[in-house]
């Protein structure tokens, strides 16, 4: 059952006709020094965001949960946030998730976006999120010659038994792509502008590295193509409501404008360094996500 939220009157986000909210992906933060830390943490204290979303890749195993009492305690915001393929390593994907709803539940300010219904940020806009999956949905899988460190650092892939691994790939998508669109279709009216959190590029053509889209080799490891078609589907019923979607996973940045009404922002990383991808603010023509501010 999804943990049902209206942070408009709960958590105080909608409070302002305009709330800004900081954009960060992919941190890694098991790979950042303490004083990469400190300095990161200060600039983002600095901008004063009313909220933060947090589109995946947190850290590993034990850490991942750490690493968001942590930021809860440091921030004390809302922070909005769902998982990358990096934070199920070292167990496997259900008693990772189960984990995490756990700690999200017995806290005000975490909110794992998979686990919640919509958040309303503001009267028409409103904030939806799940982690998504490199579903084998796009590309060659069969001709692949990539061999992701999630075969050997999650539970669910078993070494000894590759043949099974397109069909939990397609699982996870497919799973991610049904709850979305669960979400996106109690949606009410007033719903004009949607933004979406989600790990994995829903499309290749926001499946971004060194300036280029993916090809067929990379395709079924980098793209959630079954959360696309749901996305498009809702996009093109929908043609007055504006569909933005965040995402991460590829570490290099770009931005693709899919459908009139559908645009994805993919993010930048770095292992080592923090950043903070964008400030997000809301005006009449919907979410706006600058690169730099």
């Amino acid at each position: 059952m999804l943990r049902r939220i209206h942070p408009a009157a709960a958590d105080g986000v909608g409070s302002k006709s305009s709330p800004r909210l900081a954009w960060i992906t992919d941190p890694h933060f098991d790979h950042a020094t303490l004083e990469t830390w400190r300095c990161w943490a200060e600039e983002l204290i600095a901008l004063a965001p009313d909220a933060l979303i947090v589109t995946g890749d947190i850290s590993e195993d034990e850490d991942v949960a750490y690493q968001l009492e942590y930021l809860a305690e440091t921030f004390e915001r809302p922070i909005y946030f769902v998982l990358g393929n990096h934070d199920f390593y070292g167990k496997s994907i259900g008693s990772t998730r189960q984990g995490i709803i756990a700690v999200a539940r017995d806290s005000e300010q975490l909110h794992y976006l998979t686990d919640e219904g919509p958040v309303f940020l503001s009267p028409e806009a409103v904030l939806i999120g799940d982690d998504g999956w490199g579903d084998a949905s796009e590309g060659d899988y069969a001709g692949s010659t990539v061999r992701l460190s999630d075969f050997d650092r999650i539970a669910d892939f078993r070494p000894d038994a590759p043949e099974t691994w397109q069909a939990i790939l397609q699982r996870e998508g497919l799973a991610s792509s049904e709850r979305l669109a669960v979400k996106m279709a109690g949606l009410p009216e007033q719903a004009r502008h949607v933004l979406i959190a989600t790990h994995v590029p829903p499309f290749r053509q926001a499946c971004w590295y060194e300036g280029h889209v993916t090809d067929d080799n990379w395709a079924p490891f980098f793209v959630c193509g079954q959360m696309g078609r749901v996305l498009q589907d809702a996009a093109k019923a929908n043609p007055d409501r504006q569909f933005t979607v965040l995402c991460g996973h590829t570490h290099h940045d770009g931005d693709a404008v899919i459908l009139p009404n559908l645009f994805v922002h993919t993010g930048y990383s770095r292992y080592g360094t923090l950043d903070i991808e964008s400030l997000i603010e809301i005006d009449a023509d919907g979410f706006q996500v600058p690169r730099a501010f």
